[in-house]
């Protein structure tokens, strides 16, 4: 009977454990696969072949929708190697199973538990009902969201380039804008990683960037919430009125601190009439979500500016979306614990709704790994550099939440600098995911045994 409930355990865990490992392999592959055709001559402008970390670092960020670069996207990379680059920044953001399940889709083949169980992980949902029906909406719903920031795109990129490469230039950015990726087409060979700070002042490109942006970092379930609640937040599931409220929050409290920090600052906003600084730093605000765009230059913020943009950035978007970071719902449970504990409660509740104490052991976790992987990281870049441990911070959660700005180091790091920004990003995007698909889908038993209850002392 023992040998029978143990096999159970094993088969109930291993599901779950098998759809994070084919994630993590997935993903690797991809990665691997992409830095290859990077390093073919077709793949640069020049007709040279790519040194392999440099395409390595590059197929890292495309497909885990950073942003970070060593070279200029629109001045290193051919047509090809961008096409390469954009197929990766789209993989990466609906990920491999969910682009995947449109043949399946096409062919009307049945999909298989397993792989409704990858679907899910990669989506970052904890169970599998109606997976294959949410998988259709996401793949409809991106489609339909970047199939229109393109065009509102072109329509602002076309008369400055050209037909073909207007429309070439609003595809591209409307995927990277909407996958959170930050990866442009608009360097020059004089200034390489300009992103975005020839269109500050472009209402039009600065709003359908904003907007791609947030409605890619609110994450694929509560698209389906919203649909079928009919956009009313009563009626609205605990975990969708925690993002929506969360990423309001953070989106308002970005651009006044933006605000406030840079107003005077003559190399960010000070030189700009008051509309642009407004629209300025409501697109800095927003780029904290984990995009990486940028129209003001990251390096000449103040250092107050740096410590929330860290602080945001290292938040990022919501659970199950295309951005990255801790995620929206951790911040707000952590924050929401906070308070209970002040008011001398012992459950966390929000919106008539107690939140049970897995997901705050969950979101302690997420912070405490997130914190950990990034200040290593910036110590050990800060050590090898002898660089500014701030300007090192900023790069190390940058890579780790997966958002993509970048305070100018990252291209002038050595070896082992970008070697530990691509396991950052790795991490960030692929071993955060995996680590909590194998925690929250595998089978929960209860404890064998209870010991005594014991109080410390804490602060």
């Amino acid at each position: 009977m023992d040998r029978v409930r143990l096999l159970g355990r094993r088969t109930k865990r291993r599901p779950a454990m098998q759809a994070a490992m084919v994630i993590a392999l997935g993903f690797a592959i991809i990665i691997l696969t992409g830095a290859v055709l990077l390093t073919l001559p077709v793949s640069a402008r020049s007709g040279e072949p790519t040194d392999f970390l440099n395409a390595l670092f590059t197929a890292t960020s495309a497909t885990c929708v950073t942003g970070l670069v060593t070279v200029g996207t629109a001045t290193h990379w051919s047509g090809f190697g961008q096409v390469v680059i954009l197929l990766l920044i789209q993989i990466g953001g609906l990920g491999f199973m969910s682009l995947a399940s449109i043949a399946s889709f096409l062919t009307r083949r049945t999909i298989t538990l397993r792989e409704r169980m990858v679907m899910s992980a990669g989506l970052n949902l904890t169970e599998n009902a109606g997976i294959v029906r949410l998988t259709r909406r996401v793949l409809m719903g991106t489609f339909v969201f970047e199939g229109a920031g393109a065009v509102l795109l072109a329509i602002r990129f076309v008369p400055r380039v050209g037909l073909w490469q207007g429309i070439k230039m609003g595809v591209f950015h409307s995927v990277s804008a909407f996958c959170n990726a930050g990866f442009d087409l608009i360097g020059t060979p004089d200034n390489p990683f300009a992103s975005l700070t020839g269109f500050a002042d472009d209402v039009v490109v600065n709003l359908t960037i904003m907007a791609l942006i947030v409605i890619g970092g609110l994450g694929f379930f509560v698209w389906g919430d919203l649909w079928d609640n009919k956009r009313r937040f009563r009626r609205l599931r605990l975990h969708t009125k925690l993002v929506l409220v969360t990423t309001a929050f953070l989106i308002g409290a970005g651009f006044v601190l933006t605000l406030l920090f840079e107003w005077g600052n003559p190399q960010t906003l000070g030189a700009m009439p008051v509309q642009d600084k407004v629209l300025a730093a409501a697109f800095q605000s927003v780029t904290l979500r984990t995009a990486g765009f940028n129209t003001i230059d990251q390096a000449a913020l103040t250092g107050p500016s740096q410590a929330v943009a860290c602080l945001l950035m290292m938040i990022g978007g919501s659970p199950g979306s295309t951005a990255g970071g801790i995620k929206t719902v951790t911040a707000a449970v952590l924050v929401l614990s906070a308070i209970s504990a002040l008011r001398g409660r012992t459950t966390v509740s929000a919106f008539g709704r107690t939140i049970v104490s897995r997901s705050i052991m969950n979101a302690v976790t997420m912070m405490i790994v997130g914190g950990t992987l990034s200040l290593t990281g910036a110590c050990v870049i800060a050590y090898v550099e002898s660089a500014p441990f701030g300007a090192c911070l900023f790069e190390a959660v940058s890579a780790f939440a997966t958002v993509g700005l970048s305070m100018g180091l990252t291209p002038t790091l050595h070896t082992v600098s970008h070697l530990i920004l691509i396991l950052l990003m790795y991490l960030g995007r692929v071993g955060v995911l995996t680590l909590g698909v194998a925690v929250l889908m595998r089978h929960r038993e209860p404890p064998k045994m209870h010991y005594p209850d014991a109080d410390v002392m804490v602060g």
